[in-house]
């Protein structure tokens, strides 16, 4: 659906994150009278930005929903956090006003094709190495869930490509969003409480790879067996990543990654020439590789982008080597699931895992398996520290040690004199800090720290 003029039109943005003040700037650009509403109590680090809005025009208010920002208003934008069972939501189906996602409002205001990319991990690396792959012909930008929101970006007539990674809270509120192309990375347990059910998580997920929402091309994990037999309904032509699965599939086999279209195979690139280890990152450049296929990359430049890519901050990020010690920064793994790729990628080392935080209280067998098969040594901090040990011990795993403090934890790694020290958590963050992006942070500053003096 091509974006229309609301020149004069009341337009609700519920929400001051990025995406709703972004929502906001860019109804505001296209004529729109806009109405933002958040329902915190004014925070202090708010205060210049809500002067900016008002400074453009835009009305902003805080503390609460109120009937006079709500009446009249013909379209509702919200942020990605509030939950669709919410009393504004309510009332905002009672009064019929419509809801979307930014990502949605950005999609239908251009022509330019989206590449969404969702699942469950390994959302953001796929994303930022496919733009960074297409950046090697077209202007590619990475937005969304990472990166710029999309309403940021769409009024620039010079981007070729929109690569969004897209969270199943954006994909909830995102009912007529068609992209492209669209990448279901993985799916595992995640997000309970704001989707109720398992289901309904895996149909905010899975709704871009179905009617109405069709997209040319669906791009689905061959390893995960949900996706897999997803696989059925999916829309488009489908391709498989992660195994030789038919006639249009991306693979590792012979130490290499291959590409087959329409059953044509063609090497990509050699895994040892990859900036990057383990097998989920090799199926995030497999996903990458498919989309970048598609859109007439050659192969000269998609290796060529594969061996320049940095992987973004906190996921299974190499950032320092000293004494024989190699450090891992995986603050991202917020879960055991998204652990389990980076413990799975060391074979015969001796590892030391810190892991902990706030337990998201999911299965943890499969996760103490990898430990017991991969890890020397496993330190426990924060919240979850007593189950997760107490399940470790169950599976056989021996060398368990307790730290009140992730620098407490950095302290003893160190000691150990390991060949690799493992930060990923499998565990939220909110125990100890305000999000993953700090613990990660502060892990990286405690170990520069440490072994500068070393």
């Amino acid at each position: 659906m091509k974006y229309e003029s609301r020149k004069g039109e009341k337009v609700l943005v519920l929400g001051l994150s990025l995406s709703g003040v972004a929502a906001a700037k860019f109804l505001k650009r296209h004529g729109a009278d806009v109405w933002v509403t958040e329902y915190s109590a004014e925070k202090e680090e708010q205060k210049p930005i809500i002067e900016e809005l008002k400074a453009l025009g835009i009305h902003v208010e805080t503390g609460g929903h109120s009937d006079e920002f709500i009446e009249n208003s013909t379209l509702a934008v919200t942020s990605p956090s509030v939950p669709l069972d919410s009393p504004i939501m309510e009332k905002l189906k009672e009064k019929n006003i419509k809801v979307i996602s930014e990502v949605e409002l950005a999609s239908n205001s251009t022509e330019k094709p989206f590449i969404a990319i969702t699942g469950t991990n390994g959302k953001t690396t796929t994303t930022a190495l496919t733009a960074h792959i297409l950046s090697e012909k077209y202007v590619a930008e990475p937005c969304g869930n990472y990166g710029n929101p999309p309403c940021d970006l769409v009024d620039d007539g010079r981007i070729d490509y929109f690569v969004c990674e897209c969270s199943s809270f954006q994909l909830a509120y995102s009912g007529e969003f068609v992209p492209k192309i669209s990448v279901f990375t993985n799916f595992t347990p995640d997000h309970i409480t704001w989707h109720k059910t398992l289901d309904n998580y895996f149909e905010a997920k899975a709704r871009i790879f179905k009617y109405p929402q069709s997209p040319a091309y669906s791009i689905l994990n061959a390893k995960d067996p949900k996706l897999l037999e997803f696989s059925k309904q999916a829309e488009g032509t489908v391709f498989f990543f992660g195994a030789e699965v038919g006639e249009n599939c991306s693979y590792v086999k012979d130490g290499a990654i291959f590409f087959k279209q329409n059953g044509v195979e063609e090497k990509i690139i050699n895994v040892k020439d990859c900036p990057f280890i383990g097998e989920h990152n090799w199926q995030n450049a497999e996903c990458a590789i498919i989309c970048a296929k598609l859109e007439g990359v050659e192969t000269e430049k998609i290796r060529e982008g594969i061996m320049s890519f940095k992987v973004p901050e906190h996921r299974f990020e190499k950032f320092a080597q000293k004494g024989g010690i190699t450090f891992y920064n995986d603050s991202k793994a917020t879960n055991p699931e998204a652990s389990l790729v980076a413990i799975n990628s060391f074979n015969g080392e001796d590892v030391v895992l810190i892991a902990g935080g706030r337990d998201k209280l999911t299965d943890l067998a499969e996760f103490c398996e990898a430990v017991k098969e991969h890890i020397s040594t496993v330190i426990l901090i924060g919240e979850a520290t007593e189950r997760f040990e107490e399940n470790l011990i169950n599976h056989g795993v021996k060398n368990i040690l307790r730290e009140n403090s992730l620098l407490a934890a950095v302290d003893t790694s160190i000691s150990l004199k390991p060949d690799v020290v493992l930060l990923s958590p499998a565990c939220a963050s909110f125990d100890m800090f305000s999000g993953y992006e700090e613990r990660g942070r502060v892990f990286k500053a405690d170990v520069l720290s440490k072994i500068g003096k070393n």
